[in-house]
């Protein structure tokens, strides 16, 4: 099954998973990025990224090369932001609506506190359906590498290969 997995990350952690999973299924990798970058540091990238994924912004992506008709599946990453997804994966999902739900769509977070439950549900709402092909919520793990992380990741991963 071709696979491509489509990530927004600002600082690392969700590309880091991305290319794990990628590694795994044989996935291609599509990273989107904003044309505006967020703040990666310090005060302004929690009050802009949050007041930016809590009013559902869409901002304007740098181009990127996504043609859903060479894909079977379609996994989709992105860290928490106010327990919400990243405005970047909001984009990315608007422009690409009519081809993502002839899709399997299974996703990931990635997360340093909580919120991974109620950002998945969003996730949903903006796919427009009840249910994923199979999720993944991850603590940091780029930057607290940790086994139960792997765990997981190997889990998603059997459990998309077993579909």
């Amino acid at each position: 099954m071709r696979t491509a997995i489509v990530y927004y990350s600002l600082n690392g952690n969700t590309s880091y998973a991305a290319e794990r999973i990628a590694k795994k299924l044989g996935a291609e990798l599509i990273s989107i990025e904003p044309e505006q970058a967020y703040p990666a540091k310090g005060f302004k990238k929690f009050i802009h990224g949050g007041k930016s994924a809590m009013k559902n912004e869409t901002p304007k992506l740098k181009p990127y090369s996504f043609n859903a008709d060479g894909f079977d599946r379609v996994i989709l990453g992105t860290p928490v932001w106010a327990s919400n997804i990243a405005p970047p994966l909001r984009s990315f999902i608007e422009e690409n609506r009519a081809t993502l739900s002839e899709k399997r769509i299974a996703a990931f977070v990635c997360l340093s506190g909580s919120g991974a439950g109620k950002a998945m549900e969003k996730l949903k709402a903006c796919l427009g359906t009840d249910s994923l092909e199979a999720e993944l919520a991850l603590i940091d793990p780029k930057d607290k590498p940790r086994e139960a992380n792997d765990k997981r990741i190997a889990d998603f991963c059997d459990a998309l290969i077993g579909c």
